[in-house]
């Protein structure tokens, strides 16, 4: 620790978005002159591969990017791949790792990210090497993305299980390679934590055009597997269970299945700050300089907790990120009151997802029949209105777009576009900063390319 305050040895556990944005922004900050000795970052990787961009994996799974594109810039200082961290020694500042060494910290930073929810299936049993069952894939990780690649083919017959936005962009994605796609969706429509209902049926439509069987209100209850009992493991070669023969639903109807994909949400990793006995509820414990319960130890990403809500997307990853190197490098407790942009107040998240348009060996769609463009779609706020909000909503059956927004008071709560995306920036803005609406501007407006204003 430096004599201002500064830290100056840290350690970031994680080598996701956030993990590299932090170590980005403490060399950028760095770079402004400060007296004493200068920070050192060491980030601690436990996947092999280079760091890169998670939202982008369907599009490697899709074939339409190699694993090398979607790499993120490189993070500066010292980059450990590979490495797991498994314990934390508070009392001594040390994080023990998987191979036996021993790396000290003046501040530790946890990004250690989210694991995929396993459901509660019949047939969904782990083997002792702690793989699934052959031809059951989870989509989280490069690895997950590269074995379910390596496994569909023209005319593989596969079924997505969970239809939020990692369900939908694997589905899509399965689909552009060729397979059968059959998305089952326990809720009541797609990806319902995102869009409205209309908005959702308008996402079916374009599925179902590119040849995804979709199936709402569709409980899964478990998996068939076959009898052989040894077979590949998806993510471990050797004896196991059987391999996957069919997906069973809740009223007893088999879906023949070659693979199945779980994408039934993520669970923030909190194994390892719980073990150090830190505080974690849902997940690790923050404050508004992301400390977690020790003052040396803080936590960013999809791992952390701040204000009782937990954020699982790239863009709260980026805003911690930022606001955490800020404190970092903000030297004294007093400096940092001072400074506004190192607290994090919560991050006002946007989600925005791409469908490309179909190319390549695509048999289940006649190319006569394919969607000629791609579909794009961007959610923000509170797309449900309540009693009293006022509603705008326009829709466009022919070109396949919808825009709507939630007004409440003189405030944009909320809003949902599909298809024609021309004023999302103008409402994103508008949005973020709260303002009041101009009391003259009538809300169809909103909808314009320029948001009214």
């Amino acid at each position: 620790m430096a004599a201002d305050g500064r830290a100056t040895e840290i350690v970031v556990i994680g080598g996701g978005t956030a993990g590299v944005r932090l170590a980005q922004r403490l060399a950028a900050n760095a770079v402004e002159p400060a007296p004493g000795p200068a920070t050192a970052v060491t980030l601690l990787g436990e996947e092999p591969h280079a760091p890169y961009n998670r939202v982008l994996l369907g599009e490697v799974l899709a074939g339409r990017y190699g694993p090398d594109v979607i790499s993120l810039p490189p993070a500066p200082g010292t980059v450990r791949r590979g490495v797991r961290a498994v314990r934390i020694d508070r009392a001594q500042r040390l994080v023990r790792c998987d191979d036996g060494s021993v790396v000290p910290y003046g501040r530790l930073v946890l990004a250690t990210g989210s694991n995929p929810v396993l459901p509660a299936l019949r047939g969904l049993r782990r083997s002792e090497q702690g793989g699934l069952p052959a031809g059951v894939h989870s989509f989280r990780t490069m690895d997950d993305c590269l074995a379910l690649s390596a496994a569909v083919r023209p005319g593989t017959r596969a079924v997505v299980i969970g239809g939020g936005l990692l369900g939908v962009s694997a589905a899509r994605a399965l689909a552009e390679r060729g397979a059968q796609v059959v998305l089952a969706q326990q809720g009541e429509y797609l990806m319902e934590r995102q869009l409205d209902r209309t908005g959702s049926l308008l996402l079916r439509r374009h599925l179902e055009s590119w040849g995804v069987e979709v199936h709402t209100e569709c409980r899964v209850r478990g998996l068939v597997l076959d009898d052989a009992g040894e077979g590949d493991l998806a993510s471990d070669p050797g004896p196991g269970p059987g391999r996957l023969a069919a997906v069973e639903l809740a009223d007893g109807f088999r879906l023949d299945a070659e693979l199945t994909v779980l994408a039934c949400g993520v669970r923030p990793r909190t194994g390892l700050a719980r073990d150090a006995g830190l505080d974690v509820r849902r997940g690790i414990v923050v404050d508004d300089e992301l400390r977690t319960s020790d003052p040396y130890i803080h936590a960013i990403g999809d791992c952390a907790e701040h204000a009782d809500r937990l954020y699982g997307l790239a863009g709260a990853a980026i805003e911690q990120a930022d606001a955490l190197a800020r404190s970092l490098t903000a030297g004294r407790a007093e400096d940092r009151a001072e400074d506004r942009a190192a607290r994090y107040t919560g991050t006002r998240a946007l989600t925005r997802l791409t469908l490309a348009a179909l190319g390549g060996p695509t048999p289940q769609v006649p190319p006569t029949e394919r969607p000629s463009g791609p579909l794009d779609l961007a959610a923000f706020g509170e797309t449900t209105p309540l009693p009293g909000d006022d509603v705008v909503q326009l829709t466009d059956a022919t070109r396949g777009a919808y825009r709507k927004v939630v007004v409440r008071g003189d405030r944009l709560v909320g809003g949902v576009l599909l298809g024609d995306l021309t004023t999302i920036g103008a409402l994103a803005r508008t949005w973020e900063d709260d303002e009041p609406l101009p009391p003259t501007t009538p809300l169809l407006h909103l909808l314009t390319p320029d948001g009214g204003f």
